[in-house]
């Protein structure tokens, strides 16, 4: 409308009072308009872009509008979370949409499983209670690692995990052991239910002594259904869309270091909506209780 204003100036010699009038704006408005708004609004909403902007890069497009609001309340902005996405909309900011993962787990016959013991309960009001066990694949252009996972459910805090050269029940049992160790030993996780899906290393009879050994009891959802370990999926999901797809490994060293180091990010400073918008290690320390 302003620049219909302008044009008929230009071509027309129409006053910008007189368009002004004939379009319905106010005039102060269009000035405004064509001089910039030099008014203190219009320069926080400058700045504000600048520092939305800065965040989107920071999180590398992985953020949208609820955990920018977060960072920016952190940093002292007083900011509503609409006001925020407006402000990535104009700017064209839309963090990546993340792909669903392809379920490859096939039922052995004669296999021994655990019942399921969650079904599809998935939430912990506490640490050490729910542990979720899942494997993917890592890329490098010398071939495939192997990542098994453990997450807590209490916090959503990645416990355990281990890389290797072959997704068997080594790998998963040294995922295990490394969960066990972070929690303090085996009497730290007597309560633990440890849930996966029906994969050949979670049913083997070593990973099996193993949770036996610790007093973890183990659990599995059904074979073919995402949504029986749909929390550890979707952790995977998170690794793959933020981690595989924006990084590239030339090298598997290069990939035994920088997954680590994701991981520790993830669970120092990962915002999660169902922890008040902070990361698991500030919810675990916010919400552990006093030594005795």
């Amino acid at each position: 409308m302003a620049t219909f204003i302008v044009a008929q100036r230009a071509d027309h010699q129409v006053p910008y009072a007189t368009g002004c009038r004939a379009l319905g704006v106010s005039q102060p408005w269009f000035y405004k308009w064509r001089h910039g708004d030099a008014s203190a609004q219009h320069a926080r909403r400058e700045k504000l872009k600048v520092e939305i902007g800065r965040l989107f890069a920071k999180h590398r497009g992985t953020y949208g509008s609820p955990r920018i609001t977060a960072d920016l309340c952190d940093e002292g902005w007083r900011v509503s979370q609409n006001t925020v996405a407006d402000i990535m909309a104009e700017l064209g900011l839309a963090a990546r949409r993340k792909r669903r993962r392809k379920n490859t787990t096939r039922q052995g016959r004669g296999r021994w499983r655990a019942p399921d013991l969650i079904g599809r309960h998935f939430a912990a009001d506490q640490v050490n209670r729910k542990w979720y066990g899942d494997g993917t694949e890592v890329l490098t252009d010398e071939g495939k690692l192997y990542l098994d996972s453990v997450l807590d459910m209490g916090s959503r805090r990645i416990v355990g995990f281990a890389l290797g050269e072959h997704h068997d029940a080594d790998l998963a049992q040294a995922a295990l052991q490394m969960a066990v160790a972070v929690r303090g030993g085996k009497a730290a996780v007597t309560q633990v239910i440890m849930h996966t899906d029906q994969g050949s290393e979670f049913t083997a009879s070593t990973f099996r002594a193993a949770c036996t050994r610790v007093g973890v009891t183990q659990s599995m959802g059904r074979v073919g259904s995402a949504l029986d370990n749909a929390v550890i999926e979707s952790w995977h999901s998170t690794l793959e869309f933020e981690l595989r797809a924006l990084e590239h490994f030339a090298t598997k060293a290069a990939a035994r270091v920088r997954v680590p180091a994701w991981i520790e990010e993830y669970n120092h400073d990962r915002r999660h909506s169902a922890l008040g918008m902070i990361s698991p290690i500030a919810y675990e320390l916010a919400h552990q209780e006093p030594a005795a």
